[in-house]
């Protein structure tokens, strides 16, 4: 006969009132997403003529390399939610869980600043 109280049994496997916030993040940042994939599809299709001083002038223009900020940043943010929420829902010893999170959490960071770094040394 288990003694444990209901509250016990599910404690550390519920939402601690962070997934809403978690779940509306990933819709906003779909939703920036789909004009951002849009403009760069578009931007990439436009550029597979065009030469390298051709593709640095037009991601050193403000506008683009903006866009491309906003893209890379929008795009890594996603990625990190929808990995952290796969992560939650398989991975089920303690340890490997926050070793991958915290292995993404930092992957995406590294990531994102060396784009923002790249596209800043090229647009200035």
């Amino acid at each position: 006969m288990d003694m444990r109280t209901p509250i016990s049994k599910v404690r550390g496997l519920g939402s601690a009132k962070s997934g809403t916030g978690h779940v509306w993040m990933q819709r906003v940042t779909a939703v920036a997403l789909v004009p951002l994939v849009i403009w760069f599809v578009a931007s990439v299709v436009q550029m597979t003529t065009a030469d390298y001083f051709t593709v640095r002038a037009w991601l050193a223009s403000p506008v683009s390399a903006i866009l491309m900020i906003l893209f890379i940043v929008a795009g890594l943010y996603h990625l990190r939610l929808g990995l952290q929420v796969i992560v939650e829902d398989y991975i089920h010893t303690r340890g490997m869980k926050v070793a991958l999170e915290l292995l993404i959490l930092y992957g995406c960071i590294i990531i994102t600043v060396a784009a923002i770094f790249s596209i800043l040394k090229i647009a200035l």
